[in-house]
């Protein structure tokens, strides 16, 4: 359970990038890639991560890794893609001050090929799951009064066209849309809802397909020649989640290289 706690001192306009000690953050898709990397980011920036993912053992892994570091973790078991696991949480979530809406998948497969069952498992996940937390938590912050931060995952594939990830490039845009209407409308709150859109980032997972040739085609097609980082992410992200972006709302932050603005 997350513990209500008395709001954290804000002072706008003299938020740091690097302070959120006495902040409570949760992290979902916590147990592995990025959501992994952001957890430990927002540790390590003093907050207390609560980390939700399905997977308990690679969750617990997670979270000993930031304790070694010397950072406070917690693990919560939450399948986004149940409404029942989340609304489950409502009760317990008034101490959450800042909101990292990152569990996603994707189907990868020709628009032709890909099937309802890629379509509901990618859109309940990457969209319907993020609006459900996203809700959740933003009534607990309303109610306890003090404001917070929810940075909302998405891609530039949200904004620009690839083939190949038709429902994964679709929940993405809507999540831009989300995160754009979702800010209008808590603003009055003080809550703010960003974005953040990485371009393409070296990750374990994805590794071997940058050595291929279509791989190395696609780094050519980006302007500085070259892919992000997971650690080219931690700036940004600790710029959204923090108070140092007190009137930053309804924005998304693209982290691409530029590969938005190449030319056709």
């Amino acid at each position: 359970m997350i513990v209500p706690q008395s709001c954290p001192t804000f002072t706008r306009h003299q938020g740091t990038v690097t302070n959120l000690s006495g902040k409570t953050a949760l992290i979902t898709g916590a147990s592995s890639g990025l959501g992994a990397h952001f957890a430990k980011v927002l540790a390590s920036a003093g907050a207390e991560v609560v980390l939700a993912a399905r997977r308990e053992s690679a969750l617990a892994e997670v979270s000993r890794a930031i304790a070694a570091a010397g950072g406070k973790a917690r693990t919560l078991q939450l399948d986004v893609t149940d409404s029942a696991s989340i609304h489950a949480l409502e009760g317990s979530l008034s101490g959450v001050d800042i909101l990292i809406n990152n569990a996603g998948v994707v189907r990868s497969a020709p628009a032709l090929q890909q099937t309802e069952a890629d379509w509901d498992a990618v859109l309940d996940t990457n969209l319907k799951g993020m609006f459900l937390l996203a809700q959740a938590v933003s009534r607990s912050m309303r109610e306890r009064g003090c404001g917070g931060s929810i940075v909302n995952i998405a891609s530039i594939l949200g904004l620009r066209q690839a083939g190949g990830v038709l429902p994964y490039a679709v929940s993405k845009a809507g999540v831009v849309q989300l995160t754009k209407v979702l800010a209008l409308e808590l603003a009055r709150f003080n809550i703010r809802v960003n974005a953040l859109a990485p371009g393409y980032i070296d990750t374990e997972l994805n590794r071997d397909f940058w050595h291929t040739d279509a791989g190395k085609a696609l780094i050519q097609r980006i302007p500085q020649r070259r892919l992000g980082t997971v650690g080219e992410l931690t700036a940004p992200l600790l710029l959204l989640a923090s108070d140092a972006a007190s009137y930053i709302t309804g924005s998304v932050l693209n982290v691409d290289g530029g590969h938005l603005v190449s030319g056709l």
